[in-house]
Parts: structure tokens; C-alpha cells; sequence
């Protein structure tokens, strides 16, 4: 009976390790055609293609955070996964919902984009486990050249512009298009 458990258990393990082979090979073919996935809520949950084309209001971007003792934070609370930018960051995907010469007024309604009150712009006072989760200090603020505001316009959770503020363009890595989303 024992030489049976280890054989299946033999068979397990190898089972296992070429479906985590496997995986990992359709990671790269997808990452080589410049497919990602996103599975946080801070856009629509799916499959996105990285285009060439300009960043535009509207538009969904996968960039990089800048480094900072904000960012260190975040990823230590989960808000980021780690990966390959700098600092040890995963890449995050957000709408650019303000760019150069937009004006941003917080209220206690949310975010004001130019007048325009954005849907799920409130900044939340603390985060699921109870910390703190300060805002970033929009009183009023006119964007730069460079600047973009990066946030999610589908969930008043998001770890997005309310909390980190602007994002340089130079932090963009690509503009996304959905493939499939759900």
C-alpha cells in the first residue's frame, strides 16, 4: 500500500510541476504579445493589450510607481504586489482621468476634475484593516505638463490618485486597450 501512496504522490507532484511550467511559459507568450491581465478592481477585470499609441484622457495605462516611502507603504499593505519596477514594485493599470492644465479641487464629495465631481472619488478615511489612509493634498491644484492623474473610476476602494497624487508621464510604461473584460 505504501508504494502506492508514493507513486501517486510521485504522480502529484510531477502533474503539479508541469502545470506550473506551463503557466509560467503562457506568462511569457502572453507578456511577448504584450497582453496583460488585471485582476484588481481598479479597472474593469480582463485582458488588456498594450498599444502604440499616445496617452490620452480617458484612456487606461500600465505604469510603474514612482519610488517613494508612500509607494514602500503600500506595497507593504498589500495595495501593490511587488515585482519588476524600480523600488521592487508590480506595474499598475489606471484611467487617466486628469492630465496637464486640468484643475483638481477635493471636497467632501470626492474629487473635482474642471467643475466635474468623478464618480467613486472619495478618499476613504481607512483601509479594510482598520489603518489610516491619508489623502493626497488636492486644495486646488492645476496639473503640470507632465503630470497625470491616474485613478480608477470604477471603485471607491482603489489604491489609485486620491492617496499618491500626480504620476509623471514618464512613469507610464503603455497605454492598454481591453481585450476581454468581465
Amino acid at each position: 500500500m505504501l508504494p502506492l501512496l508514493m507513486s501517486s504522490g510521485a504522480r502529484f507532484c510531477r502533474h503539479t510541476a508541469v502545470a506550473a511550467i506551463g503557466l509560467l511559459l503562457l506568462g511569457f507568450v502572453c507578456s511577448a504579445l504584450g497582453l496583460r491581465v488585471n485582476a484588481t478592481k481598479s479597472i474593469p477585470v480582463g485582458v488588456y493589450r498594450i498599444v502604440d499609441e499616445p496617452v490620452e484622457k480617458g484612456g487606461y495605462v500600465i505604469f510603474c510607481p514612482p519610488e517613494s516611502s508612500l509607494f514602500d507603504e503600500a506595497r507593504e499593505r498589500g495595495y501593490i504586489a511587488a515585482g519588476f519596477c524600480p523600488g521592487d514594485y508590480g506595474f499598475m493599470m489606471k484611467r487617466v482621468l486628469a492630465r496637464e492644465n486640468d484643475r483638481i479641487v477635493s471636497t467632501g464629495e470626492g474629487l473635482r476634475i474642471n467643475g466635474a465631481l468623478l464618480p467613486s472619488s472619495l478618499p476613504l478615511r481607512t483601509d479594510k484593516a482598520g489603518r489610516t489612509m491619508p489623502p493626497y493634498p488636492f486644495s486646488d491644484y492645476t496639473l503640470g505638463e507632465s503630470q497625470l492623474l491616474l485613478m480608477s473610476d470604477v471603485s471607491g476602494t482603489s489604491f489609485d490618485g486620491r492617496y499618491f497624487g500626480p504620476v509623471d508621464v514618464s512613469q507610464v510604461r503603455g497605454v492598454i486597450r481591453p481585450v476581454v473584460t468581465f
